[in-house]
């Protein structure tokens, strides 16, 4: 498939969905799933790098996954840190800026521990900025927000009229990230799950049916492919986009 390289998203976000259930269709558990779905992060982060996608921010652990297992919970911490140590060299290689969002404060110890050191030594990397979003939810970002904009207009550090889109975004997790050109989420399931709810306002929505241990690169063409075909208007016309 040929895609038109002039055409490609600056900013593609990734729910990244179905590792439980691609596992049980293995007969395998849960484990097996993540452990294999880092391999497809490897894969598609790579090949985005390689297409000139500006930015990719996946979905790794929302504020609800706490909800998991405790067991389970554990695990993808601990492979959370050893991915980390696996890959940086791979970043390093590839130019690759490493980033968070969400509310770090709550991860373990030895996660942010690690999660400090990738993002100090990719600072200086001028290639596409790869975030993770860890611990993070749409809801909470932005009721963080509210919250941190109205104790300043509490205390005459920004005037009530002086509110708009831009304050709002200074004060997001995501404030250094552009607005979502492509959301993909596999799986099958239809749902934003609380993601970048901001920053997806005007987003392209594409759904597939592949579970995520599954997704590779032609999964990401056929996405990317699908969304070069869309028209996006913006709250234009089409007759004003053609003139």
């Amino acid at each position: 498939m040929n895609l038109d390289l002039s055409k490609i998203p600056s900013h593609v976000a990734i729910i990244m969905d179905g590792n439980g259930r691609w596992a049980k269709a293995q007969g395998k558990n849960r484990l097996f799933g993540h452990k294999t779905g880092v391999k497809a992060v490897q894969k598609i982060v790579e090949e985005s790098a390689r297409l000139g996608i500006e930015n990719l921010t996946l979905y790794a652990f929302s504020t609800e996954n706490w909800k998991r297992p405790e067991k389970e919970v554990t695990i993808l911490m601990t492979l959370l840190v050893s991915s980390l140590k696996k890959e940086l060299k791979q970043m390093t290689e590839n130019n690759i800026l490493f980033n968070t969002i969400g509310d770090l404060s709550k991860l373990p110890g030895p996660v942010q521990k690690e999660l400090k050191y990738t993002i100090e030594q990719t600072q200086n990397n001028s290639g596409m900025k790869l975030t993770l979003a860890l611990n993070y939810g749409g809801k909470e970002e932005l009721t963080q927000a509210f919250k941190e904009i109205a104790h300043k207009v509490k205390n005459n550090i920004i005037s009530p009229e002086n509110v708009d889109e831009t304050i709002i975004n200074k004060h997001l997790y995501t404030q250094n990230l552009p607005d979502v050109d492509l959301l993909i989420r596999t799986s099958g399931e239809e749902r934003i799950s609380n993601f970048l709810l901001w920053k997806i306002a005007y987003a392209e929505l594409y759904f597939t049916e592949i579970l995520w241990p599954e997704f590779n690169e032609s999964h990401l063409h056929l996405a990317i492919h699908d969304y070069q075909k869309r028209e996006r208007r913006f709250g234009k016309t089409s007759e004003q986009l053609n003139a």
